[in-house]
Protein backbone atom coordinates (compact mmCIF):
# COMPACT_ATOMS: atom_id res chain seq x y z
CA UNK A 1 0.00 0.00 0.00
CA UNK A 2 1.36 3.37 -0.92
CA UNK A 3 2.04 5.66 1.94
CA UNK A 4 1.13 9.10 0.85
CA UNK A 5 2.72 12.42 1.87
CA UNK A 6 0.70 14.48 3.55
CA UNK A 7 1.69 18.08 5.07
CA UNK A 8 0.00 20.18 7.88
CA UNK A 9 -0.08 24.23 7.98
CA UNK A 10 -2.67 24.90 10.02
CA UNK A 11 -1.00 24.82 12.83
CA UNK A 12 2.43 23.93 13.71
CA UNK A 13 4.61 22.44 10.75
CA UNK A 14 4.19 18.46 10.23
CA UNK A 15 4.63 16.50 7.36
CA UNK A 16 3.87 12.40 7.50
CA UNK A 17 4.52 9.83 5.13
CA UNK A 18 1.72 7.44 5.77
CA UNK A 19 1.15 7.82 9.51
CA UNK A 20 4.57 8.10 9.76
CA UNK A 21 5.91 11.87 11.48
CA UNK A 22 8.89 13.01 9.54
CA UNK A 23 11.82 14.72 10.81
CA UNK A 24 12.13 18.07 9.11
CA UNK A 25 15.29 19.32 10.36
CA UNK A 26 16.31 22.78 11.78
CA UNK A 27 14.33 25.84 11.84
CA UNK A 28 15.43 27.26 8.72
CA UNK A 29 15.05 23.80 6.52
CA UNK A 30 11.55 24.07 7.81
CA UNK A 31 11.00 27.66 7.00
CA UNK A 32 12.16 26.74 3.18
CA UNK A 33 9.52 23.94 3.19
CA UNK A 34 6.73 26.22 4.35
CA UNK A 35 7.17 28.57 1.56
CA UNK A 36 7.46 25.34 -1.11
CA UNK A 37 4.39 24.53 0.53
CA UNK A 38 2.71 28.18 0.18
CA UNK A 39 3.26 27.85 -3.04
CA UNK A 40 3.00 23.90 -4.04
CA UNK A 41 3.14 23.00 -7.33
CA UNK A 42 4.17 26.74 -8.71
CA UNK A 43 8.13 27.20 -8.95
CA UNK A 44 9.90 29.55 -6.42
CA UNK A 45 13.38 32.11 -7.08
CA UNK A 46 15.92 31.36 -4.34
CA UNK A 47 15.63 34.99 -4.12
CA UNK A 48 11.85 35.22 -3.24
CA UNK A 49 13.33 31.71 -0.70
CA UNK A 50 16.00 34.15 0.86
CA UNK A 51 13.61 37.26 1.49
CA UNK A 52 10.99 34.88 2.98
CA UNK A 53 13.13 32.70 5.61
CA UNK A 54 15.68 35.85 6.42
CA UNK A 55 14.07 38.90 5.99
CA UNK A 56 16.48 42.02 6.42
CA UNK A 57 19.30 39.63 7.44
CA UNK A 58 20.37 37.16 4.36
CA UNK A 59 23.23 35.06 4.89
CA UNK A 60 26.46 35.17 2.77
CA UNK A 61 26.43 33.08 -0.24
CA UNK A 62 22.62 32.59 -0.03
CA UNK A 63 22.38 30.52 -2.62
CA UNK A 64 24.36 27.93 -1.34
CA UNK A 65 22.79 27.88 2.04
CA UNK A 66 18.79 27.35 0.45
CA UNK A 67 20.45 24.44 -1.90
CA UNK A 68 21.86 22.45 1.50
CA UNK A 69 18.45 23.20 3.15
CA UNK A 70 16.66 21.38 -0.49
CA UNK A 71 18.69 18.53 -0.22
CA UNK A 72 18.19 18.47 3.54
CA UNK A 73 14.68 18.21 2.54
CA UNK A 74 15.01 15.87 -0.01
CA UNK A 75 16.46 13.35 2.27
CA UNK A 76 13.44 13.72 4.87
CA UNK A 77 10.84 13.82 1.99
CA UNK A 78 12.03 11.23 -0.38
CA UNK A 79 14.53 8.41 1.15
CA UNK A 80 13.94 6.31 -1.52
CA UNK A 81 15.46 8.43 -4.20
CA UNK A 82 18.24 7.23 -5.68
CA UNK A 83 21.74 9.20 -5.43
CA UNK A 84 22.71 11.50 -8.37
CA UNK A 85 19.44 10.92 -9.75
CA UNK A 86 17.05 13.69 -10.89
CA UNK A 87 14.70 14.56 -7.97
CA UNK A 88 10.74 14.63 -9.16
CA UNK A 89 8.95 15.77 -5.69
CA UNK A 90 11.35 19.12 -5.03
CA UNK A 91 12.74 19.75 -8.05
CA UNK A 92 15.10 22.42 -9.67
CA UNK A 93 13.52 24.58 -12.59
CA UNK A 94 14.75 27.49 -14.60
CA UNK A 95 12.17 29.63 -12.07
CA UNK A 96 12.95 28.12 -8.92
CA UNK A 97 12.86 24.88 -6.60
CA UNK A 98 8.79 23.39 -7.26
CA UNK A 99 7.74 20.98 -4.76
CA UNK A 100 5.16 19.07 -6.59
CA UNK A 101 2.81 17.61 -4.16
CA UNK A 102 -0.73 15.92 -4.42
CA UNK A 103 -3.65 18.98 -4.91
CA UNK A 104 -4.62 17.18 -1.18
CA UNK A 105 -1.26 16.71 0.60
CA UNK A 106 -1.56 20.29 2.31
CA UNK A 107 -4.06 20.33 4.68
CA UNK A 108 -4.40 24.25 3.57
CA UNK A 109 -5.79 23.63 0.14
CA UNK A 110 -8.06 20.64 1.66
CA UNK A 111 -9.72 23.72 3.71
CA UNK A 112 -9.76 25.96 0.87
CA UNK A 113 -11.86 23.04 -1.39
CA UNK A 114 -14.35 22.37 1.73
CA UNK A 115 -14.81 26.07 1.90
CA UNK A 116 -15.29 26.20 -1.89
CA UNK A 117 -17.77 22.90 -1.39
CA UNK A 118 -19.54 24.38 0.95
CA UNK A 119 -20.63 27.86 -0.81
CA UNK A 120 -21.23 25.74 -3.69
CA UNK A 121 -23.84 23.81 -1.51
CA UNK A 122 -25.09 27.00 -0.07
CA UNK A 123 -26.50 28.48 -3.27
CA UNK A 124 -28.00 25.40 -3.97
CA UNK A 125 -30.10 25.53 -0.86
CA UNK A 126 -28.25 22.38 0.47
CA UNK A 127 -27.74 24.26 3.86
CA UNK A 128 -26.74 20.43 5.81
CA UNK A 129 -23.98 19.60 3.20
CA UNK A 130 -22.46 23.11 3.51
CA UNK A 131 -22.78 23.14 7.57
CA UNK A 132 -21.01 19.65 7.25
CA UNK A 133 -18.31 20.60 4.80
CA UNK A 134 -17.44 23.47 6.56
CA UNK A 135 -17.46 21.56 9.94
CA UNK A 136 -15.10 19.13 8.57
CA UNK A 137 -13.21 22.33 7.08
CA UNK A 138 -12.64 23.58 10.33
CA UNK A 139 -11.93 20.64 12.62
CA UNK A 140 -8.83 20.52 10.30
CA UNK A 141 -7.07 23.55 12.53
CA UNK A 142 -4.92 22.98 14.98
CA UNK A 143 -3.92 26.36 16.52
CA UNK A 144 -2.17 29.24 15.04
CA UNK A 145 -1.14 28.56 11.47
CA UNK A 146 2.52 28.81 10.40
CA UNK A 147 3.26 28.55 14.25
CA UNK A 148 6.91 29.67 14.62
CA UNK A 149 7.62 30.97 11.46
CA UNK A 150 8.11 35.30 11.74
CA UNK A 151 8.64 37.60 8.36
CA UNK A 152 6.71 39.30 6.38
CA UNK A 153 5.61 36.65 4.15
CA UNK A 154 4.76 33.95 6.78
CA UNK A 155 2.82 37.16 8.69
CA UNK A 156 0.92 37.95 5.44
CA UNK A 157 -0.18 34.36 4.59
CA UNK A 158 -0.88 33.52 8.30
CA UNK A 159 -3.07 36.85 8.37
CA UNK A 160 -5.05 35.82 4.92
CA UNK A 161 -5.44 32.17 6.00
CA UNK A 162 -7.03 33.81 9.62
CA UNK A 163 -9.25 35.61 7.73
CA UNK A 164 -10.57 32.76 5.55
CA UNK A 165 -11.09 30.76 9.31
CA UNK A 166 -13.04 33.63 10.62
CA UNK A 167 -15.19 33.93 7.38
CA UNK A 168 -15.58 30.00 7.58
CA UNK A 169 -16.76 29.99 11.12
CA UNK A 170 -19.38 33.09 9.99
CA UNK A 171 -20.73 30.62 7.15
CA UNK A 172 -20.81 27.66 9.33
CA UNK A 173 -22.98 29.51 12.15
CA UNK A 174 -25.22 31.03 9.61
CA UNK A 175 -25.98 27.33 8.32
CA UNK A 176 -26.76 26.35 11.45
CA UNK A 177 -29.03 29.45 12.34
CA UNK A 178 -30.80 28.42 9.06
CA UNK A 179 -31.55 25.07 9.79
CA UNK A 180 -32.50 25.84 13.83
CA UNK A 181 -29.48 24.92 15.42
CA UNK A 182 -29.55 27.78 17.79
CA UNK A 183 -29.59 26.46 20.93
CA UNK A 184 -26.46 24.13 20.04
CA UNK A 185 -24.23 26.92 18.71
CA UNK A 186 -24.76 30.07 21.30
CA UNK A 187 -21.45 28.60 23.01
CA UNK A 188 -19.24 28.46 19.89
CA UNK A 189 -21.01 31.89 19.25
CA UNK A 190 -19.25 33.42 22.24
CA UNK A 191 -16.09 31.78 21.74
CA UNK A 192 -16.25 32.89 18.30
CA UNK A 193 -16.59 36.34 18.74
CA UNK A 194 -14.46 36.62 21.66
CA UNK A 195 -11.64 35.61 18.98
CA UNK A 196 -12.59 37.82 16.54
CA UNK A 197 -14.46 41.00 18.50
CA UNK A 198 -15.13 43.52 15.96
CA UNK A 199 -16.63 41.36 13.54
CA UNK A 200 -20.62 42.79 13.54
CA UNK A 201 -21.80 39.46 11.13
CA UNK A 202 -20.35 37.00 14.34
CA UNK A 203 -21.92 39.84 16.93
CA UNK A 204 -25.57 39.77 14.81
CA UNK A 205 -25.60 35.76 14.45
CA UNK A 206 -24.60 35.74 18.44
CA UNK A 207 -27.99 38.42 18.94
CA UNK A 208 -29.87 36.36 16.06
CA UNK A 209 -29.20 33.01 18.64
CA UNK A 210 -29.47 34.39 21.84
CA UNK A 211 -33.05 35.87 21.09
CA UNK A 212 -34.10 32.20 19.08
CA UNK A 213 -32.86 30.95 23.05
CA UNK A 214 -35.50 33.27 25.02
CA UNK A 215 -32.47 35.27 25.91
CA UNK A 216 -33.46 38.79 24.59
CA UNK A 217 -31.97 40.56 27.34
CA UNK A 218 -28.58 39.06 26.79
CA UNK A 219 -29.40 39.58 22.72
CA UNK A 220 -29.66 43.49 23.94
CA UNK A 221 -26.33 43.47 25.88
CA UNK A 222 -24.61 42.08 22.97
CA UNK A 223 -25.13 44.96 21.06
CA UNK A 224 -24.59 47.03 23.70
CA UNK A 225 -21.12 45.07 24.18
CA UNK A 226 -20.30 46.16 20.15
CA UNK A 227 -21.57 49.63 20.47
CA UNK A 228 -19.50 50.29 23.85
CA UNK A 229 -16.26 48.62 22.17
CA UNK A 230 -16.72 50.82 19.16
CA UNK A 231 -17.28 53.87 20.70
CA UNK A 232 -14.09 53.63 23.15
CA UNK A 233 -12.02 52.58 20.76
CA UNK A 234 -13.02 54.74 17.65
CA UNK A 235 -15.72 57.13 18.65
CA UNK A 236 -18.40 55.28 16.06
CA UNK A 237 -21.78 53.27 16.38
CA UNK A 238 -21.95 49.95 14.84
CA UNK A 239 -23.42 49.64 11.24
CA UNK A 240 -26.27 50.11 10.33
CA UNK A 241 -27.92 46.46 9.57
CA UNK A 242 -26.28 45.81 13.36
CA UNK A 243 -28.82 48.68 14.78
CA UNK A 244 -31.83 47.60 12.67
CA UNK A 245 -31.26 43.92 13.99
CA UNK A 246 -30.84 45.35 17.47
CA UNK A 247 -34.63 47.34 16.69
CA UNK A 248 -36.33 44.15 15.55
CA UNK A 249 -34.81 42.48 18.75
CA UNK A 250 -36.18 45.05 21.23
CA UNK A 251 -39.84 45.48 19.78
CA UNK A 252 -39.65 41.20 19.17
CA UNK A 253 -40.13 41.14 15.24
CA UNK A 254 -42.21 38.09 14.51
CA UNK A 255 -39.31 37.93 11.71
CA UNK A 256 -36.68 36.77 13.96
CA UNK A 257 -38.55 33.87 14.46
CA UNK A 258 -36.41 30.42 14.15
CA UNK A 259 -37.70 28.10 11.50
CA UNK A 260 -40.26 25.56 12.06
CA UNK A 261 -38.25 22.47 10.41
CA UNK A 262 -34.70 21.93 8.73
CA UNK A 263 -36.38 21.79 5.42
CA UNK A 264 -38.14 25.05 5.67
CA UNK A 265 -34.99 26.16 6.53
CA UNK A 266 -33.58 25.33 3.28
CA UNK A 267 -35.51 27.89 1.76
CA UNK A 268 -36.13 30.58 3.82
CA UNK A 269 -33.52 33.46 5.14
CA UNK A 270 -32.31 33.38 8.82
CA UNK A 271 -33.76 36.71 9.04
CA UNK A 272 -33.99 40.20 6.98
CA UNK A 273 -31.86 41.80 9.18
CA UNK A 274 -29.00 39.45 10.44
CA UNK A 275 -28.89 38.64 6.41
CA UNK A 276 -27.84 42.07 5.60
CA UNK A 277 -25.18 41.97 8.74
CA UNK A 278 -22.76 41.57 5.85
CA UNK A 279 -21.83 38.22 4.48
CA UNK A 280 -17.71 38.43 3.49
CA UNK A 281 -16.36 36.65 0.76
CA UNK A 282 -13.53 33.69 2.00
CA UNK A 283 -11.23 35.31 0.02
CA UNK A 284 -10.98 38.72 1.43
CA UNK A 285 -7.33 39.42 2.50
CA UNK A 286 -7.28 41.13 6.11
CA UNK A 287 -5.55 40.76 8.91
CA UNK A 288 -7.22 40.01 12.68
CA UNK A 289 -5.81 38.59 15.87
CA UNK A 290 -3.60 35.04 15.81
CA UNK A 291 -5.92 31.90 15.24
CA UNK A 292 -6.50 29.60 18.23
CA UNK A 293 -9.12 26.95 18.51
CA UNK A 294 -12.03 26.32 16.39
CA UNK A 295 -15.45 25.73 18.35
CA UNK A 296 -15.63 22.91 20.65
CA UNK A 297 -18.28 21.47 18.78
CA UNK A 298 -16.26 21.38 15.27
CA UNK A 299 -12.81 19.61 17.20
CA UNK A 300 -12.97 18.84 20.88
CA UNK A 301 -9.52 17.93 20.95
CA UNK A 302 -8.89 22.16 21.14
CA UNK A 303 -8.37 24.07 24.10
CA UNK A 304 -10.50 26.92 24.45
CA UNK A 305 -9.29 29.93 22.52
CA UNK A 306 -6.99 32.49 24.25
CA UNK A 307 -8.93 35.65 23.21
CA UNK A 308 -6.81 38.42 22.00
CA UNK A 309 -7.34 42.14 23.58
CA UNK A 310 -5.66 45.21 21.90
CA UNK A 311 -3.84 47.35 24.32
CA UNK A 312 -5.65 50.33 24.45
CA UNK A 313 -3.51 52.64 26.67
CA UNK A 314 -0.44 51.46 23.98
CA UNK A 315 -2.45 53.26 21.38
CA UNK A 316 -3.67 56.55 23.04
CA UNK A 317 -1.50 59.21 22.52
CA UNK A 318 -1.12 60.60 26.48
CA UNK A 319 1.04 57.55 26.86
CA UNK A 320 3.43 58.24 24.06
CA UNK A 321 3.76 61.86 25.09
CA UNK A 322 4.57 60.54 28.62
CA UNK A 323 7.01 58.23 27.44
CA UNK A 324 8.78 60.79 25.66
CA UNK A 325 8.84 63.28 27.77
CA UNK A 326 10.28 61.32 30.20
CA UNK A 327 13.00 60.06 27.98
CA UNK A 328 13.85 63.88 26.36
CA UNK A 329 13.95 64.72 30.02
CA UNK A 330 16.06 61.64 31.17
CA UNK A 331 18.96 63.04 28.59
CA UNK A 332 18.50 66.44 29.18
CA UNK A 333 18.89 66.34 33.14
CA UNK A 334 22.13 64.03 32.65
CA UNK A 335 23.33 66.18 30.25
CA UNK A 336 23.48 63.14 27.74
CA UNK A 337 25.78 60.89 29.85
CA UNK A 338 22.19 58.29 30.22
CA UNK A 339 21.05 59.12 26.66
CA UNK A 340 22.84 55.08 25.90
CA UNK A 341 20.05 53.79 28.63
CA UNK A 342 17.23 55.73 27.00
CA UNK A 343 17.99 54.13 23.46
CA UNK A 344 18.68 50.80 25.29
CA UNK A 345 15.04 50.87 26.49
CA UNK A 346 13.71 51.27 22.80
CA UNK A 347 16.28 48.74 21.50
CA UNK A 348 15.19 46.40 23.64
CA UNK A 349 11.33 46.92 23.30
CA UNK A 350 11.73 46.94 19.43
CA UNK A 351 14.17 44.49 19.18
CA UNK A 352 15.85 46.61 16.78
CA UNK A 353 19.74 45.94 16.09
CA UNK A 354 20.44 49.39 14.84
CA UNK A 355 19.37 51.02 17.99
CA UNK A 356 21.39 48.32 19.44
CA UNK A 357 24.03 50.16 17.64
CA UNK A 358 22.82 53.71 18.50
CA UNK A 359 23.35 52.43 22.04
CA UNK A 360 27.40 51.49 21.49
CA UNK A 361 27.66 54.93 19.63
CA UNK A 362 26.29 56.85 22.43
CA UNK A 363 28.55 55.10 25.06
CA UNK A 364 30.99 55.40 22.88
CA UNK A 365 30.84 59.11 22.63
CA UNK A 366 30.31 59.66 26.11
CA UNK A 367 33.90 57.32 26.43
CA UNK A 368 35.48 59.94 23.84
CA UNK A 369 34.41 62.76 26.83
CA UNK A 370 35.65 61.37 29.94
CA UNK A 371 38.98 60.22 28.08
CA UNK A 372 39.57 63.55 27.02
CA UNK A 373 38.57 65.37 30.34
CA UNK A 374 41.30 62.97 32.32
CA UNK A 375 44.21 63.64 29.31
CA UNK A 376 43.30 67.03 29.89
CA UNK A 377 43.06 67.62 33.87
CA UNK A 378 46.24 68.60 34.37
CA UNK A 379 46.79 71.94 31.90
CA UNK A 380 43.29 73.14 33.03
CA UNK A 381 44.73 76.76 31.49
CA UNK A 382 45.17 75.56 28.32
CA UNK A 383 42.25 74.39 26.01
CA UNK A 384 43.35 71.58 23.29
CA UNK A 385 41.87 69.66 19.95
CA UNK A 386 41.08 66.96 22.87
CA UNK A 387 39.17 69.23 24.63
CA UNK A 388 37.15 70.39 22.13
CA UNK A 389 36.49 66.48 20.47
CA UNK A 390 35.14 65.60 24.28
CA UNK A 391 33.13 68.64 24.50
CA UNK A 392 31.58 68.05 20.99
CA UNK A 393 31.04 64.36 21.71
CA UNK A 394 28.95 65.42 24.85
CA UNK A 395 27.15 68.06 23.26
CA UNK A 396 26.18 65.53 20.61
CA UNK A 397 24.84 62.74 22.75
CA UNK A 398 22.80 65.80 24.95
CA UNK A 399 21.00 67.23 22.16
CA UNK A 400 21.17 64.80 19.42
CA UNK A 401 20.53 61.85 22.07
CA UNK A 402 16.91 64.20 22.99
CA UNK A 403 16.07 64.94 19.34
CA UNK A 404 16.55 61.01 18.60
CA UNK A 405 13.90 60.15 21.55
CA UNK A 406 11.59 62.22 19.96
CA UNK A 407 11.82 61.11 16.37
CA UNK A 408 11.35 57.36 17.63
CA UNK A 409 8.42 58.41 19.30
CA UNK A 410 6.29 58.23 15.33
CA UNK A 411 2.87 58.02 17.36
CA UNK A 412 3.37 61.97 18.30
CA UNK A 413 1.77 62.64 14.64
CA UNK A 414 4.72 64.59 14.01
CA UNK A 415 6.98 62.18 11.83
CA UNK A 416 4.65 59.41 11.25
CA UNK A 417 5.72 57.48 8.01
CA UNK A 418 4.58 54.08 6.59
CA UNK A 419 5.59 51.22 8.83
CA UNK A 420 6.84 47.73 7.83
CA UNK A 421 4.24 45.24 8.77
CA UNK A 422 5.68 42.88 11.71
CA UNK A 423 4.06 41.86 14.46
CA UNK A 424 0.70 40.29 15.74
CA UNK A 425 -0.69 43.83 17.19
CA UNK A 426 0.22 45.49 13.80
CA UNK A 427 -1.60 42.64 11.92
CA UNK A 428 -4.51 43.31 14.50
CA UNK A 429 -4.69 47.07 13.84
CA UNK A 430 -4.58 46.91 10.58
CA UNK A 431 -7.64 44.28 10.36
CA UNK A 432 -9.27 46.73 12.59
CA UNK A 433 -8.84 49.63 10.43
CA UNK A 434 -10.17 47.90 6.85
CA UNK A 435 -13.06 46.59 9.02
CA UNK A 436 -13.69 50.38 9.66
CA UNK A 437 -12.55 51.70 6.22
CA UNK A 438 -15.28 49.22 4.34
CA UNK A 439 -18.10 49.00 7.12
CA UNK A 440 -17.86 52.71 8.32
CA UNK A 441 -16.79 54.88 5.37
CA UNK A 442 -16.76 57.84 7.48
CA UNK A 443 -14.11 56.18 9.79
CA UNK A 444 -11.93 56.95 6.25
CA UNK A 445 -12.28 60.70 6.91
CA UNK A 446 -12.52 61.05 10.70
CA UNK A 447 -9.35 58.86 11.60
CA UNK A 448 -7.38 59.44 8.43
CA UNK A 449 -6.70 55.57 7.80
CA UNK A 450 -4.18 54.94 5.67
CA UNK A 451 -2.78 58.69 5.47
CA UNK A 452 0.66 58.41 7.56
CA UNK A 453 1.21 62.13 5.76
CA UNK A 454 -1.08 63.71 8.06
CA UNK A 455 -0.76 64.88 11.69
CA UNK A 456 -3.29 62.08 13.81
CA UNK A 457 -3.55 59.99 17.04
CA UNK A 458 -5.19 56.81 15.28
CA UNK A 459 -3.03 53.49 14.70
CA UNK A 460 -3.91 51.72 11.75
CA UNK A 461 -1.03 49.44 12.03
CA UNK A 462 1.04 51.08 8.94
CA UNK A 463 -1.57 51.08 5.91
CA UNK A 464 -0.98 53.29 2.88
CA UNK A 465 -4.06 54.60 0.74
CA UNK A 466 -1.92 54.30 -2.27
CA UNK A 467 -4.48 56.75 -4.29
CA UNK A 468 -4.33 59.68 -1.68
CA UNK A 469 -0.84 59.54 -0.03
CA UNK A 470 1.71 61.65 -1.79
CA UNK A 471 4.75 60.52 -3.38
CA UNK A 472 7.45 61.09 -0.78
CA UNK A 473 5.62 58.33 1.41
CA UNK A 474 5.38 55.93 -1.53
CA UNK A 475 8.99 56.51 -2.30
CA UNK A 476 9.69 55.76 2.10
CA UNK A 477 7.41 51.94 0.97
CA UNK A 478 9.27 48.72 1.57
CA UNK A 479 10.28 47.23 -1.38
CA UNK A 480 10.02 50.19 -3.44
CA UNK A 481 12.97 52.27 -5.33
CA UNK A 482 12.65 56.10 -5.87
CA UNK A 483 11.64 55.56 -9.49
CA UNK A 484 9.29 52.77 -8.73
CA UNK A 485 7.66 55.70 -6.47
CA UNK A 486 7.42 57.82 -9.17
CA UNK A 487 6.00 55.92 -11.73
CA UNK A 488 3.02 54.64 -9.40
CA UNK A 489 2.49 58.73 -8.87
CA UNK A 490 2.30 59.67 -12.47
CA UNK A 491 0.56 56.78 -13.46
CA UNK A 492 -2.11 57.69 -11.00
CA UNK A 493 -1.84 61.31 -11.86
CA UNK A 494 -2.81 60.07 -15.52
CA UNK A 495 -4.78 56.86 -15.41
CA UNK A 496 -6.80 57.30 -12.64
CA UNK A 497 -6.74 55.39 -8.98
CA UNK A 498 -5.53 52.21 -8.70
CA UNK A 499 -8.20 49.26 -7.82
CA UNK A 500 -5.92 46.58 -6.63
CA UNK A 501 -2.36 45.18 -6.28
CA UNK A 502 -2.78 43.36 -9.60
CA UNK A 503 -3.63 46.55 -10.98
CA UNK A 504 -0.67 48.17 -9.88
CA UNK A 505 1.90 45.44 -10.49
CA UNK A 506 0.64 45.27 -13.72
CA UNK A 507 0.25 48.91 -14.86
CA UNK A 508 3.32 50.13 -12.99
CA UNK A 509 5.41 46.79 -13.85
CA UNK A 510 6.35 46.14 -10.02
CA UNK A 511 8.43 42.94 -9.57
CA UNK A 512 6.79 40.17 -7.59
CA UNK A 513 9.09 40.82 -4.37
CA UNK A 514 7.76 44.19 -4.03
CA UNK A 515 4.26 43.11 -4.26
CA UNK A 516 4.32 40.61 -1.61
CA UNK A 517 6.02 43.45 0.88
CA UNK A 518 3.15 45.94 -0.07
CA UNK A 519 0.33 43.74 -0.22
CA UNK A 520 -0.03 43.77 3.41
CA UNK A 521 -0.03 47.46 4.08
CA UNK A 522 -1.74 49.16 0.60
CA UNK A 523 -5.26 50.26 0.24
CA UNK A 524 -7.06 51.03 -2.77
CA UNK A 525 -9.94 53.60 -2.12
CA UNK A 526 -11.69 55.30 -4.42
CA UNK A 527 -10.65 59.09 -3.86
CA UNK A 528 -13.25 60.98 -1.48
CA UNK A 529 -15.91 62.64 -3.00
CA UNK A 530 -16.20 66.59 -2.59
CA UNK A 531 -19.46 66.22 -0.42
CA UNK A 532 -18.09 63.65 1.57
CA UNK A 533 -15.26 65.95 2.87
CA UNK A 534 -17.38 68.65 3.66
CA UNK A 535 -19.91 66.26 5.62
CA UNK A 536 -19.61 67.26 9.52
CA UNK A 537 -18.94 63.99 12.11
CA UNK A 538 -21.94 62.63 12.71
CA UNK A 539 -23.63 62.48 16.24
CA UNK A 540 -24.11 59.69 18.22
CA UNK A 541 -28.06 58.58 18.16
CA UNK A 542 -30.09 57.90 21.06
CA UNK A 543 -30.52 54.19 21.74
CA UNK A 544 -34.18 53.25 21.96
CA UNK A 545 -35.75 52.73 25.33
CA UNK A 546 -36.16 48.40 25.64
CA UNK A 547 -39.01 49.54 28.30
Amino acid sequence: MERILRFRILGPLRAYRGDEELDLGPGKQRAVLTVLLLNAGRPVSVAHIIEAVWSDDPPENGANVVQKYVAGLRRALDPDQPPRSPAQLLALTDAGYVLRVRPDAVDAEVFHQKVRRARVARAENRLADAAAELRTALGLWHGEPLAGQSGQVFEAARARLVDSRATALEAWAEAGLRLGHHREIVADLVRMVGEFPFREQLRGLLMLALYRCGRQAEALATFRDIRGLLRTEYGIEPGGSLQELHRQILRSDPTLAAPLSAEAAATAPVATAAAAVGEKNSDASAATAPAMAGPSALNNSVPPPVVYVPDRAARRPWATWVETALGVALVLISFGVLTWTVILYYAGRRRSRWLGLAVLGYLGLIGLFVVAMELTSENEDTVTALDAAGLLALLVAWLGGAANVVLLNERLGLFQRPRYPSDADDRVRREQARYLVYQHPAARRDLLIGRPDLPRTFDDGGLVDVNAVPESVLAGLPGLTPQQARHIAIDRWMRGPFASMEELTARCLLPLTAADHLREILLFLPPPLASDAAKPVPKTPVEPNSS
